[in-house]
Protein backbone atom coordinates (compact mmCIF):
# COMPACT_ATOMS: atom_id res chain seq x y z
CA UNK A 1 0.00 0.00 0.00
CA UNK A 2 1.34 3.42 -0.96
CA UNK A 3 1.20 6.15 1.68
CA UNK A 4 1.98 9.85 1.95
CA UNK A 5 5.24 10.55 3.76
CA UNK A 6 7.64 13.30 4.74
CA UNK A 7 11.09 12.83 3.17
CA UNK A 8 14.33 14.40 4.44
CA UNK A 9 17.23 14.34 1.99
CA UNK A 10 20.87 15.28 2.47
CA UNK A 11 23.54 15.11 -0.21
CA UNK A 12 27.12 16.02 0.70
CA UNK A 13 29.59 16.30 -2.16
CA UNK A 14 33.36 16.74 -1.80
CA UNK A 15 35.02 17.55 -5.11
CA UNK A 16 38.66 18.00 -4.10
CA UNK A 17 40.10 21.50 -4.47
CA UNK A 18 36.67 23.18 -4.49
CA UNK A 19 35.81 21.78 -1.07
CA UNK A 20 32.50 20.46 0.12
CA UNK A 21 28.90 21.30 -0.77
CA UNK A 22 25.91 20.07 1.20
CA UNK A 23 22.30 20.25 0.09
CA UNK A 24 19.58 19.47 2.63
CA UNK A 25 15.85 19.62 1.98
CA UNK A 26 12.54 18.18 3.12
CA UNK A 27 9.61 17.38 0.88
CA UNK A 28 6.34 15.49 0.77
CA UNK A 29 6.25 12.32 -1.27
CA UNK A 30 4.96 8.77 -1.44
CA UNK A 31 6.27 5.53 0.05
CA UNK A 32 5.66 1.86 -0.64
CA UNK A 33 7.04 -1.13 1.34
CA UNK A 34 6.53 -4.84 0.72
CA UNK A 35 7.31 -7.99 2.70
CA UNK A 36 10.13 -8.88 0.28
CA UNK A 37 12.14 -6.01 1.73
CA UNK A 38 11.65 -3.62 -1.19
CA UNK A 39 10.89 0.03 -0.48
CA UNK A 40 10.06 2.74 -3.02
CA UNK A 41 10.30 6.44 -2.17
CA UNK A 42 9.05 8.93 -4.76
CA UNK A 43 9.07 12.74 -4.78
CA UNK A 44 9.01 15.77 -7.03
CA UNK A 45 12.31 17.66 -7.30
CA UNK A 46 12.26 21.40 -6.63
CA UNK A 47 14.03 24.56 -7.69
CA UNK A 48 16.30 24.08 -4.66
CA UNK A 49 17.82 20.90 -6.15
CA UNK A 50 18.15 22.44 -9.61
CA UNK A 51 15.99 19.61 -10.98
CA UNK A 52 12.58 21.30 -11.00
CA UNK A 53 10.19 19.41 -13.27
CA UNK A 54 11.79 16.04 -12.47
CA UNK A 55 10.24 13.16 -10.52
CA UNK A 56 12.71 11.02 -8.55
CA UNK A 57 11.97 7.46 -7.43
CA UNK A 58 14.34 5.59 -5.13
CA UNK A 59 13.92 1.80 -5.02
CA UNK A 60 15.70 0.25 -2.04
CA UNK A 61 16.26 -3.51 -2.33
CA UNK A 62 18.28 -5.82 -0.07
CA UNK A 63 21.34 -5.80 -2.39
CA UNK A 64 21.05 -2.58 -4.38
CA UNK A 65 19.48 0.86 -4.64
CA UNK A 66 18.12 2.24 -7.93
CA UNK A 67 17.48 5.97 -8.40
CA UNK A 68 15.28 6.81 -11.39
CA UNK A 69 14.72 10.37 -12.57
CA UNK A 70 12.17 11.33 -15.21
CA UNK A 71 11.19 14.74 -16.52
CA UNK A 72 13.51 17.68 -17.19
CA UNK A 73 16.41 15.37 -16.30
CA UNK A 74 16.27 11.66 -17.10
CA UNK A 75 18.60 9.01 -15.76
CA UNK A 76 18.94 5.77 -13.82
CA UNK A 77 21.64 5.27 -11.21
CA UNK A 78 22.27 1.78 -9.81
CA UNK A 79 24.17 1.49 -6.54
CA UNK A 80 25.65 -1.90 -5.57
CA UNK A 81 28.10 -1.96 -2.69
CA UNK A 82 31.66 -2.59 -3.85
CA UNK A 83 30.67 -2.30 -7.53
CA UNK A 84 31.26 0.29 -10.25
CA UNK A 85 28.49 1.14 -12.70
CA UNK A 86 28.12 3.75 -15.40
CA UNK A 87 24.97 5.31 -16.66
CA UNK A 88 23.81 7.78 -19.29
CA UNK A 89 22.40 11.01 -17.92
CA UNK A 90 20.15 13.02 -20.25
CA UNK A 91 20.18 16.75 -19.57
CA UNK A 92 18.69 19.69 -21.47
CA UNK A 93 22.24 20.28 -22.77
CA UNK A 94 22.90 16.75 -24.01
CA UNK A 95 23.83 13.31 -22.69
CA UNK A 96 26.70 12.51 -20.32
CA UNK A 97 27.96 9.13 -19.15
CA UNK A 98 28.90 9.15 -15.48
CA UNK A 99 30.59 6.43 -13.47
CA UNK A 100 29.53 5.47 -9.93
CA UNK A 101 31.80 3.54 -7.57
CA UNK A 102 29.60 2.55 -4.59
CA UNK A 103 31.65 2.33 -1.40
CA UNK A 104 28.87 1.49 1.08
CA UNK A 105 25.09 1.24 1.42
CA UNK A 106 23.25 1.13 4.75
CA UNK A 107 19.46 1.04 5.01
CA UNK A 108 16.68 0.08 7.36
CA UNK A 109 13.04 0.28 6.28
CA UNK A 110 9.70 -1.12 7.43
CA UNK A 111 6.03 -0.35 6.75
CA UNK A 112 6.32 3.03 8.57
CA UNK A 113 9.41 4.32 6.78
CA UNK A 114 13.12 4.27 7.55
CA UNK A 115 16.47 5.61 6.44
CA UNK A 116 19.29 4.97 4.00
CA UNK A 117 22.86 6.18 3.45
CA UNK A 118 25.06 5.67 0.39
CA UNK A 119 28.73 6.63 0.08
CA UNK A 120 29.97 6.70 -3.53
CA UNK A 121 32.44 8.32 -5.90
CA UNK A 122 31.46 9.75 -9.29
CA UNK A 123 33.67 10.10 -12.34
CA UNK A 124 33.36 11.37 -15.89
CA UNK A 125 35.41 9.41 -18.46
CA UNK A 126 37.36 7.82 -15.56
CA UNK A 127 38.28 11.27 -14.20
CA UNK A 128 37.33 11.93 -10.58
CA UNK A 129 34.33 14.24 -10.13
CA UNK A 130 33.33 13.96 -6.45
CA UNK A 131 32.97 11.88 -3.30
CA UNK A 132 29.30 11.77 -2.31
CA UNK A 133 27.32 10.94 0.82
CA UNK A 134 23.57 10.63 0.14
CA UNK A 135 21.07 10.22 3.00
CA UNK A 136 17.32 9.86 2.89
CA UNK A 137 14.89 9.53 5.78
CA UNK A 138 11.19 8.67 5.37
CA UNK A 139 8.50 9.24 8.01
CA UNK A 140 4.74 8.85 7.94
CA UNK A 141 2.88 12.13 7.84
CA UNK A 142 1.14 13.06 11.07
CA UNK A 143 -2.59 12.48 10.86
CA UNK A 144 -4.59 15.49 12.00
CA UNK A 145 -7.74 14.97 14.02
CA UNK A 146 -10.86 16.85 13.04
Amino acid sequence: MTKDVWISISNRQHDGPNGENTMIFDTAGSYFFDEEGVSVVSYQESELTGLEGTRTSVMIMPNQVVVDRAGMLTGRMIFREGMRDSYPYDTPYGQLTLGIDTRSIRHSFDEKGGSMEIDYVTDLANTFVAKNHFQISVKEMEKKNG
